[in-house]
């Protein structure tokens, strides 16, 4: 998923560089209202996480790989806002430090994961969770939901942006081919993964997931520290 140097023309660069960063200065402005100190060191463990799942990459072909994005889990987890942020740092941390991802796709990538990748797997997860029942245990179904359509929300997106603006020579339908069908195997693992970090935490400490807001009372926050100090 991350774009390197060369795939994109300039101007493309260019516009994704913007939008990618009117969308962190609005994420920098809006996080302030989710981040508490429970939820500070949260959101530094799923970039944590993030970073360790991105990590491991699997070509798919046409010059490109995928791996797991993790933008519906840290949204699930910390709120999108927050999420945004930790998928830039992790993002920028990557292309600086690791050389995975190019400079002048960082705009690119961060909007990519960073936005696509957080916003849609949100919004899937607040749609499924409007239709399932509303109980805690819809949370994680609803998590996993999000997380696997995020991964090929995101990789369409970039070959949107290639068909706009692609500058390396490779066919847009074997581009197409790769990052659809592979992103959708790689969407259900992502969905699988979701479902399982999401699915522990809200039965461990569900007030720390933003997701499950309005569904734990004060009454259970009060059981789940009496058991924590237990």
């Amino acid at each position: 998923m991350h774009v390197p140097d060369g795939f994109l023309d300039a101007p493309t660069s260019l516009a994704t560089g913007v939008v990618a960063a009117a969308g962190v200065a609005l994420a920098l402005r809006r996080a302030r209202a989710d981040l508490d100190d429970r939820t500070a060191p949260l959101a530094g463990l799923v970039a944590v996480f993030v970073f360790a799942g991105q990590m491991i990459n699997f070509p798919v072909g046409a010059g490109t790989s995928g791996h797991l994005i993790g933008g519906a889990l840290a949204a699930v987890l910390v709120g999108p806002w927050v999420a945004t942020l930790s998928l830039t740092v992790v993002v920028a941390v990557q292309a600086l430090l690791f050389a995975d991802g190019g400079l002048t796709a960082l705009g690119a990538n961060v909007a990519l994961m960073g936005l696509v990748g957080v916003w849609v797997g949100w919004a899937v997860f607040r749609l499924a969770r409007a239709v399932l029942p509303g109980r805690l245990a819809s949370v994680p179904i609803a998590a996993a939901v999000g997380g696997a359509l995020s991964v090929p929300a995101a990789a369409l997106t970039f070959v949107g942006l290639y068909a706009v603006g692609g500058a390396a020579p490779i066919p847009l339908g074997s581009l197409v081919t790769a990052m659809g069908a592979w992103h959708a195997v790689i969407g259900i693992g992502e969905g699988l993964i979701t479902l399982l970090v999401v699915g522990a935490l809200v039965r461990t400490r569900p007030d720390l997931v933003h997701g499950a807001r309005g569904l734990v009372g004060a009454e259970d926050v009060l059981e789940i520290r009496e058991r924590a100090v237990r």
